[in-house]
């Protein structure tokens, strides 16, 4: 089923307003990331939430024209909206422990609030600055020789910037009280040096309440919901709207593609969105009858897995009542192979998907022939989301059979929690500086929260907000890494955290034992010979208890 058919076969209410509580246990990786399109850090930030596979990349603009970079929020907000609901985007990786949708629907809603106040800004440009366009490019170019000049390493560099624009703003009091000249030409004149600075006294007006409404956001966020995401234009008022209708689709189809159930495989990188692989058991003997004489009733891998599955689901049960495992998700995966260094996946559009999930009868045919050679992989997973979405614990099975022997494979994947940058809750702006008469000792004063470069930024950004590959080529923007899934672009190592990682290796010996006992019962009632089988399922069993996380994928060979 191809993309535009996945998208109609998904709806949504009326009505923009996203819910305030997302999926049960899923939250506070969702609202952390979410909350990165409302910040106003400086978009090299991005750039400490890299980890060891998959790298952001901040894309330069001109070096003359810095005054038009964005800051964090503004370059998130358009990257994830364009990757994940553009026109003519490709897959995507799903983010297990979180809803992207939730994540692109407040990326397009802080669009919508910096929108609204570039058009005032745009407003404000036009009457003040492009109807008096001299004075204004003539103020633009101080301020841009003046933040060119701020972010040299010299501890000078700032106060050399303040002084050229104080020594401008000098000079333009003395071209209005000597003026060279008279008559109309003189007064518009004035107005060139006099009407920018008014609408800058405006502009700031405008930037100061956008930001503290995106700043309000992002500590909601954070607080634990905050206030919803408002995107009217993805609820179509008509037949006819169809960019509304566009947008709706594409996030229909995002639901749809995060309930896929083929992940892919790359190398050392482990299952793209579940992380690498930390540990791998493996159950292998020869299939032998119980009884001289007597052959082995035909049974298959399929066989095998659906029991495991069975008893997978006891795992929430316990003699004791004394805690446990929370209610796992057990789900029958697709694993397809891609190069490590592979910028792209694709998703299969055959008979055998609907609505990008794999048909039973295609999950039980390659569960039970594609054990050998090139195609896709059957596993059973079962899967845990802790820790408010913070960890993803996922154990997977396989078993093969070739020749007389058999196979089961039980390997452990963590995927941990978002950065730490994405879980910081905006800071009022200060600084340090010398107290006027102990000079010896330093105070904190409080900055502005829009400042005077900020504004003229802002100012300068806002007419091209229209057109964002100029915007963009001027400026720069961010870059997302590929595959691309939010999730897991900016996951740590869980083994940082010393109780996310007791959970972890908690976890492999249980699924572990449950997944033996359920297939050894498979075998003995098939008229199989298990004592080889229970013996090195023993040995396991004992091995196991020494779990420890290691980097499963790199083979030293």
């Amino acid at each position: 089923m191809g993309a535009a058919a996945v998208a109609d076969e998904f709806d949504f209410t009326p009505g923009a307003q996203v819910p305030l509580t997302g999926t049960a246990g899923q939250t506070a990786a969702t609202y952390a990331l979410a909350s990165a399109a409302y910040r106003d850090n400086e978009i090299a930030e991005i750039l400490k939430a890299n980890n060891d596979w998959h790298k952001s990349t901040v894309k330069p603009g001109r070096k003359w024209a810095t005054i038009f970079r964005p800051n964090l929020g503004e370059a998130f907000s358009l990257a994830v909206r364009d990757r994940m609901v553009g026109a003519g985007r490709g897959p995507l990786i799903q983010s297990f422990g979180m809803e992207p949708q939730v994540v692109v629907e407040h990326c397009l809603a802080a669009t919508n609030i910096r929108r609204e106040r570039d058009n005032w800004l745009s407003a404000v440009m036009v009457l003040c600055g492009v109807l008096f366009l001299p004075g204004l490019l003539l103020w633009l170019l101080v301020f841009q020789i003046r933040t060119t000049v701020a972010k040299r390493d010299d501890k000078r560099a700032g106060a050399l910037g303040t002084t050229l624009l104080v020594a401008v703003g000098a000079l333009a009091v003395i071209f209005l009280l000597k003026m060279p000249f008279d008559g109309f030409w003189a007064w518009y004149a004035r107005a060139c040096v006099v009407l920018p600075v008014v609408g800058w006294f405006w502009a700031k007006q405008i930037c100061e309440r956008a930001a503290k409404d995106l700043r309000d956001r992002w500590s909601g966020l954070l607080s634990g919901g905050g206030i919803g995401a408002k995107i009217p234009e993805a609820v179509p008022g008509s037949p006819g709207e169809t960019k509304a209708e566009q947008l709706r689709k594409e996030l229909a189809r995002l639901s749809a593609e995060q309930r896929s159930n083929l992940v892919f495989y790359a190398g050392p990188k482990g299952i793209l969105g579940m992380g690498t692989r930390w540990g791998a058991w493996q159950l292998a003997e020869e299939l032998v009858p119980a009884e001289a004489g007597k052959e082995i009733h035909p049974f298959r891998s399929w066989d095998v897995i659906r029991a495991i599955h069975d008893q997978l689901r006891m795992l929430e049960r316990t003699p004791l009542n004394t805690g446990g495992f929370t209610a796992p998700s057990i789900k029958h995966w697709i694993v397809s192979p891609i190069g490590e260094g592979a910028g792209a996946v694709s998703r299969p559009d055959s008979t055998d998907v609907d609505a990008y999930q794999y048909k039973n009868h295609a999950i039980q045919e390659i569960c039970n022939k594609q054990h050998f050679g090139s195609g896709n992989r059957h596993y059973l997973g079962v899967q845990w989301t802790l820790w408010d979405g913070q960890l993803v614990i996922t154990m997977l099975v396989t078993v093969t059979v070739l020749h007389q022997t058999l196979r089961i494979e039980v390997t452990g994947h963590a995927l941990g929690p978002v950065h730490g940058l994405f879980t910081t809750k905006p800071a009022a702006k200060t600084k340090e500086v010398q107290k006027s008469v102990r000079f010896w000792e330093t105070r904190k004063v409080q900055l502005p929260l829009v400042d005077t470069d900020e504004v003229v930024r802002l100012a300068a950004r806002a007419p091209l907000t229209w057109y964002p590959p100029l915007l963009n080529w001027l400026g720069g923007s961010m870059g997302l890494p590929e595959p691309f899934g939010l999730r897991h672009a900016w996951a740590d190592q869980p083994w940082r955290h010393r109780f996310m990682a007791d959970d972890a290796l908690r976890a492999a010996t249980p699924v572990l034992r449950v997944v033996h006992n359920a297939a050894i019962k498979v075998l003995r009632e098939n008229g199989v010979d298990t004592e080889k089988f229970g013996s090195r399922a023993g040995f396991l069993s004992g091995a196991v208890q020494d779990a420890s996380p290691r980097k499963a994928d790199l083979y030293d060979a």
